[in-house]
């Protein structure tokens, strides 16, 4: 067995937490949420609204602020399911409840207090949209039910591709981190461990893959291009450039045998070339 497939299974028991009751059990293909406490119903058919554009979501949480770019277009169920999440104040004072090294970070489930709340209805699966689980992407957390997704999240540590579903459904991409990778890095980064946590049915269980350390979001909001753009120019601007590499000094001529080391003259710099038409 390689070590994708045994980390996929091992997020399958662990995703929303690894519930024992099959109604909120997670299975190992990748990052899940708790299911609802019932049986999932069938996904509603949601009609999406005209696309207008990229959807901008700022995430304030303890390890800085991430923007979030979302993609209407390629994926118009699951960025408004999202969208409707952030206007209702859903994410608000919620935990970032797994992380995986190397892997993902998930939120979107648990209050502060590790308390898993309720959701909405499920979502339709939109993993054939073309967008990938590639480095600091966002996609819905689910359990192995295709059409299961509601609240639950997953923000990719690095490129995914087993969990876009080259073998059967995958996990549906939405957007991606437009600034804060460096604030995903440093949420990657923390030790995780097992941690008591509640269920949606009030039972309290111990769960893997808890953070050491409480990651919360302290607000999601919608913002608009102007502000996205201009903490994108902030955080460009903040970012240490790379230095260019050192000059080598010329190697000094050497005079020739008998002359006036005063008079000798450096040879004269050639031109470089000009570049070749492409």
């Amino acid at each position: 067995m390689n070590t994708t497939t045994r980390l996929l299974r091992t997020i399958t028991a662990s995703c929303a937490f690894a519930f024992m009751s099959a109604a909120i059990a997670q299975e190992p293909t990748a990052p899940a949420p708790a299911a609802p406490a019932t049986a999932a119903p069938e996904a509603p058919a949601v009609q999406a609204p005209a696309a207008t554009g990229p959807v901008f979501i700022l995430l304030d949480t303890t390890k800085g602020a991430i923007v979030l770019e979302l993609d209407p277009v390629k994926a118009p169920i699951s960025v408004e399911n999202f969208r409707r999440y952030v206007k209702e104040g859903f994410y608000n004072q919620t935990v970032f409840h797994r992380v995986v090294p190397n892997f993902v970070v998930q939120g979107g489930g648990f209050d502060e207090k590790f308390v898993q709340k309720k959701t909405n209805e499920p979502i339709k699966n939109e993993w054939t949209n073309g967008l990938k689980n590639m480095r600091g992407s966002i996609s819905m957390a689910r359990t192995p039910s295709p059409d299961s997704a509601t609240s639950q999240f997953f923000l990719n540590l690095k490129d995914n591709p087993a969990l876009d579903g080259a073998n059967g459904p995958g996990y549906a991409v939405f957007g991606k981190i437009v600034v804060g990778m460096d604030v995903l890095d440093a949420m990657g980064a923390v030790r995780p461990g097992p941690a008591e946590a509640t269920d949606q049915t009030g039972t309290k269980r111990i769960f893997p893959d808890v953070p050491s350390e409480k990651l919360m979001m302290r607000s999601a909001a919608e913002i608009d291009a102007a502000a996205a753009a201009k903490m994108m120019a902030d955080a460009k601007a903040a970012t240490p450039a790379v230095p260019a590499a050192p000059l080598v000094p010329a190697a000094p001529v050497a005079p020739a045998t008998g002359a006036n080391p005063a008079v000798v003259k450096p040879a004269e710099p050639v031109a470089p070339a000009a570049p070749a038409a492409k």
